[in-house]
């Protein structure tokens, strides 16, 4: 399952000293573990879970999954694309609206910016689910549809709440029909790390922000703040987007191939690691400065589309080096930009 809370973190809020968030780490470490053999399954026939919009653009379909477990999805169909407002009981729901929101916007960025028609390029349509389980803090891409539950309230707020993770989750689609980058070890992490790259990209592209007032962030508008915790990652900062906390511990995320992760947790290492590339990427684009997705993004999602299940840090290296060449000029400013932002991180080019 690619969920958007990393499995160390809800290991760690288990170990909480308040017993309710104990309780409620130990049954979303259950939930989590129920689905994941289904989003490893699908993964290897991702066509045949993609569902097709009848009219074969932007088509959302947003249910209630009136509290019942994982394994229940669907639900109850609350709004379908087209609709002013979520019908029935729902009507003032904030979850269903920002799902319904944020869904499309993410199928918009990718068609206005990269001529994409929805996850798998062929219009499918965006399925989500809200209201997921009891007090559950995730929100996670299971190969055929979004699932968000609503947060613990006492450290996570409705996973709905932020466009950039909507984004995130949603992204993972994206990567299965491309790539379908391997999640473990370094094809695991660039699988988190394009996800996180795309998600920034398009709370960026929503708010009209440039790479100097973006804050570079992920996950900060779920998460109950307090001056131990701000977000789940930093492209600026990775290993500083919490630290001592009582519920969450501390970032582990390094920001160079020096202290890489290889330890055999996190599928060895996915939510980790995808710092290094994250803060690569971070560096090349605010060393071309402006939008990050008109130069940036575009670079890494030819990447993208160009990597395979087993790509490694070294090859998402050269294909962004590649590709930035090739649309800018291997001379240009933002083939030299490409390449210092991964020396930087401790993956040199020649």
């Amino acid at each position: 399952m690619n969920g958007i809370l990393p499995p160390f973190l809800l290991e760690r809020m288990a170990e909480s000293p308040n017993p309710q968030t104990r309780r409620w780490a130990m049954e979303n470490l259950a939930a989590s573990a129920a689905v994941r053999s289904e989003r490893r399954v699908l993964s290897t026939l991702p066509q045949m879970a993609a569902i097709p919009s009848p009219t074969g653009r932007k088509h959302r379909l947003i249910y209630d999954a009136l509290n019942k477990p994982t394994h229940a999805l669907p639900g109850k169909l609350v709004r379908r694309e087209g609709e002013k407002g979520p019908n029935g009981p729902g009507s003032n729901d904030p979850a269903v609206s920002e799902a319904y929101d944020y869904s499309g916007a993410t199928y918009d960025f990718y068609w206005e910016q990269f001529e994409r028609n929805s996850l798998d390029d062929r219009g499918m349509s965006l399925i989500s689910s809200v209201h997921v389980g009891k007090q559950y803090a995730n929100a996670f891409w299971n190969g055929e549809q979004m699932a968000y539950g609503d947060g613990d309230g006492r450290t996570f707020v409705r996973f709905t709440k932020a466009l950039d993770v909507v984004a995130h989750e949603l992204s993972h689609g994206v990567v299965t029909h491309t790539a379908n980058l391997e999640y473990q070890d370094e094809p695991g992490a660039l699988n988190e790390h394009f996800a996180d790259v795309m998600g920034i990209l398009v709370k960026q592209w929503h708010r009209g922000q440039t790479v100097k007032q973006a804050d570079w962030l992920i996950g900060n508008d779920i998460l109950v703040k307090t001056p131990t915790r701000r977000a789940l990652r930093s492209f600026a900062a990775p290993g500083t987007a919490y630290t001592n906390d009582p519920d969450i511990g501390s970032d582990p995320q390094p920001a160079h191939m020096r202290d890489k992760y290889d330890g055999e947790d996190d599928y060895g290492g996915v939510h980790i690691n995808s710092g290094i590339p994250n803060h690569a990427f971070y560096l090349a684009a605010m060393k071309m400065g402006g939008q990050a997705w008109k130069k940036a993004g575009r670079i890494w999602y030819r990447a993208l589309v160009g990597l395979t299940p087993r790509s490694s840090f070294k090859i998402a290296a050269q294909t962004t080096a590649e590709k930035a060449a090739a649309l800018y000029g291997p001379r240009s400013s933002e083939a030299i930009a490409v390449k210092q932002a991964w020396s930087s991180v401790g993956v040199p080019l020649k």
